[in-house]
């Protein structure tokens, strides 16, 4: 039987990660630990036959992706769809600002997914929309073949929410998903999925630890 497999990773930590920004659509660069938790999962997966790698257009996913593929000769496929979700006028400020200016809609956005939008910004569906749209496509076009996916925190969580045939409400129920976590989901010829890795840090050295983060 014919096995399609799909890797899903986030992005390694930024420079507003640290700093507890949303970032959306905009981008800030990989820290030196975030370039570091990259190549953590680029050695670990060095003797992976990886056929294709897929990555959101941001510049911290695409940076991941290529320290990632290290010197290997996969091709990379930039996509808009694999984009973090739209968060409009959030973007740039911080969690807690947010939490003291916008307090029901900040409490939509952890508590109330399916209702929350950000001004200016997207739905948690519209942005489920085209990252499984997306998927769709890169199952469809590499069948029985090995692919990896660079994303952002909300992608991959809509993407396990979807996988896994859960309520939106579920979203951000644990696990937590770390910079550069490992998701690994095979899928059948009739495309049903088995998950296989969810959210896996296994691949951080055991100096990291939650460090890592």
């Amino acid at each position: 039987m014919s096995v399609t497999t799909i890797y899903i990773v986030r992005h390694g930590q930024t420079e507003w990660n640290v700093l507890g920004k949303m970032q959306g659509h905009q981008d800030s660069p990989l820290t030196e630990l975030g370039i570091r938790q990259a190549r953590w999962l680029g050695e670990a997966l060095v003797e992976e036959p990886i056929d294709a790698i897929y990555t959101s257009s941001s510049g911290r996913a695409v940076h991941t992706a290529e320290l990632i593929r290290g010197g290997r000769e996969i091709p990379m496929n930039l996509t808009d769809n694999l984009r973090e979700m739209n968060l409009g006028l959030w973007e740039g400020r911080t969690g807690d600002e947010l939490k003291v200016e916008e307090p029901v809609k900040y409490q939509q956005y952890w508590e109330e997914p399916e209702v929350f939008a950000a001004d200016g910004g997207e739905t948690y569906i519209e942005t489920m929309t085209r990252a499984q749209q997306e998927l769709k496509h890169i199952l469809n076009v590499n069948q029985g073949k090995t692919i990896l996916i660079v994303t952002h925190t909300v992608v991959v969580k809509l993407l396990m929410t979807w996988i896994e045939q859960r309520s939106l409400d579920t979203l951000w129920d644990l696990p937590y998903i770390h910079p550069v976590s490992l998701c690994k989901i095979v899928f059948d010829e009739e495309n049903k999925p088995e998950v296989m890795l969810h959210a896996d840090i296994s691949h951080y050295p055991e100096t990291a630890g939650m460090n890592g983060t």
